[in-house]
């Protein structure tokens, strides 16, 4: 038998090939690292499955399932297949994709667009949350880049998705999204395993989340008004950004941060807040259009703080309807997304409208309830009506007076000025009650004003010709587009501003002072004023012409039964005679007048002396 012999040759070459492999290992080791992290993505998609796997189907308030998308993209030169896993509750139907651990589709089930379509706050790539660094090596990492691997389990009656990226071995990222059995609450965290090798302790993790807002109303104009992006900071402060203008902000200590889609929110909540925290909102349409599909862009970028190098963020994430009966419900004050207006305003919202109107909702439709709430106010003001009613009328029997007084002393204003205030202490009339019910009206007027708009339970309501009472009504289409009015013809906010006028009218007509050179012309005013109404109220929410119509009619009726049925103008002239006989009390304010212009009255006679 023949020996077998050693080559020495092949000593050598093996040598050559170990010496070549170190010298590879030692010098290209960037490379190695991307190729390593290529080569396990595309061990990943291998192993995607086509068939679709039901889980728990016991949980029958739940659907989950798996499903591969047979389309491929293309991934950092790498064919990847994609998994779409889609969960949902009784209110929330929720879909993920593998590609960058996505919600890629959130639809609300009990609600439904201006169209009657499924309402979407997440649809069709208008989303994205991911994660952005940079590792030891310099390679920049974006999450929504990679494919993850989907996970599903039930944990006491909670459905919990993981999402997976591994880099190495025993090297990942973990998405992890909790559906409860109920509600618009997602429990959201995002946590790393060994990735201490990799990244810098020093580094920080930017956390990207982008949101184009789907448009729901039927005027994109109206609901881009009351869109902002608002967000919470030092403990309980909010702010918001300009719902008009591209706008964009810097903030520390952020608790939370809202995407506000007029009725409709997208709120991520943070367990510890953030600091230097940037958003930007930016307006995506131009004009009113029947076309138009989104109506802002929203953006904000929230570092993470590694803690030995390792990510650990905890979140709740909320997707729902923006209505306050629900939000008060959770923690974190996130109804204060909710803009009620400011300082006393959306006290009076808070406090008084909103609990009013929502009692009254319960028994009564929505159109109903807005009428009784307007009576119960114009009630509440009714003592300020009559004080005032019964200023004008003594006005009105002491004109002629006036008339004479201002005839006297034509040519001394002072002394004509003196002998008025004198006439109106003893008549017991004040020109100035005439300003008390617009002073005490405007804080209602600007809290109503605030809270029409945001009332969710007027959302889609009916009420006689109007098809929702939190938008327009409309009972013609125009071919054109008038400037400031819109391209249709609302008929309650014309009903609005005929009663705006007759009000006027009949509160005008009560004053009985002539217009002053240098004053506005008030019979100007008066036709002004209904007209500016008309325009202003045609893009708005129908429930408010609603409540301005009937509270300027309830006005006159009040007026009027004050006028013939309470107030008699005959014996209030009597008084008047019998108070000018009497001598006249005055108060600290009026003697401090009345001091004040007899030393004016010195002060001209002085003057003319010299």
């Amino acid at each position: 038998m023949e020996e077998n012999k050693i080559d020495p040759y092949q000593i050598i070459g093996l040598g050559l090939l170990i010496a070549a492999i170190f010298w590879w290992f030692n010098y290209t080791m960037p490379d190695l690292e991307k190729k390593s992290l290529e080569t396990k993505q595309t061990e990943q998609s291998s192993e995607v499955s086509s068939e679709v796997l039901e889980i728990d189907k016991a949980d029958d308030y739940v659907n989950v399932k798996i499903d591969s998308n047979e389309s491929e993209i293309n991934n950092q030169n790498l064919n990847l297949k994609i998994q779409t896993v889609t969960i949902e509750n009784d209110d929330l139907l929720l879909k993920f994709n593998s590609k960058g651990g996505l919600l890629v589709e959130a639809l609300l089930k009990n609600y439904t667009d201006y169209n009657g379509d499924p309402l979407y706050i997440v649809k069709d790539g208008n989303q994205d949350l991911s994660l952005k660094f940079n590792t030891i090596n310099g390679q920049q990492i974006n999450t929504s880049k990679y494919n993850f691997t989907p996970e599903i389990s039930n944990i006491s009656g909670v459905k919990v998705l993981k999402m997976s990226l591994d880099f190495f071995e025993n090297q990942s990222i973990v998405f992890e999204y909790k559906l409860p059995k109920e509600g618009f609450m997602l429990d959201f965290s995002i946590k790393s395993f060994g990735l201490s090798n990799i990244i810098d302790s020093n580094e920080i993790v930017d956390l990207n989340w982008d949101l184009k807002a789907i448009r729901q109303a039927k005027s994109v104009d109206y609901e881009n008004r009351y869109s902002q992006l608002l967000y919470q900071f030092d403990g309980d402060d909010t702010n918001y950004l300009s719902s008009y203008t591209d706008s964009d902000e810097k903030e520390d200590d952020v608790s939370w941060i809202s995407y506000g889609q007029h009725f409709f929110n997208s709120i991520l909540i943070f367990e510890t807040p953030v600091d230097n925290a940037s958003f930007e909102s930016t307006k995506l349409f131009e004009e009113e259009g029947r076309d138009v599909l989104y109506t802002k862009n929203y953006n904000s970028v929230f570092p993470i703080n590694l803690v030995r190098s390792e990510i650990n963020s905890n979140m709740n994430w909320y997707i729902g309807p923006n209505d306050y009966d629900i939000l008060k419900n959770y923690q974190n004050n996130i109804s204060q997304s909710i803009y009620f207006g400011w300082g006393l305003f959306g006290w009076i919202n808070r406090f008084i409208y909103f609990p009013l109107f929502g009692f009254l909702s319960k028994y009564f439709s929505a159109g109903l309830a807005v009428i009784l709430m307007t009576i119960i106010t114009r009630l509440a003001m009714s003592p300020v009506t009559y004080r005032t009613y019964v200023s004008q009328a003594r006005m009105k029997v002491i004109k002629p007076e006036i008339t004479e007084l201002n005839k006297k002393y034509k040519n001394d204003a002072v002394k004509k000025q003196q002998e008025t205030m004198k006439l109106y202490n003893k008549a017991g009339a004040n020109p100035l009650l005439g300003c008390v019910p617009a002073l005490l009206q405007l804080p209602v007027f600007y809290a109503l004003f605030c809270f029409f708009p945001i009332a969710f339970q007027l959302r889609g309501k009916p009420f006689l010709w109007a098809d929702d009472l939190s938008s327009y009504d409309v009972i013609a289409e125009l071919p054109f587009s008038i400037p400031w009015y819109g391209d249709h013809v609302s008929l309650l906010p014309i009903l609005a501003s005929i009663a705006i006028f007759f009000y006027t009218m009949m509160s005008s007509g009560a004053q009985m002072q002539q217009s002053q050179p240098g004053m506005p012309n008030m019979k100007f005013i008066m036709y002004l004023m209904p007209v500016m109404m008309l325009f202003f109220f045609n893009n708005y929410a129908s429930a408010f012409s609603l409540y301005y119509f009937i509270s300027n009619i309830l006005t006159i009726l009040i007026m009027l039964s004050i006028k013939y049925f309470i107030i008699d103008e005959e014996k209030i002239h009597l008084q008047i005679q019998e108070n000018k006989k009497k001598p006249v009390k005055q108060n600290r304010f009026q003697r401090k007048m009345q001091e004040m212009m007899d030393q004016a009255e010195q002060q001209r006679k002085l003057q003319n002396r010299k």
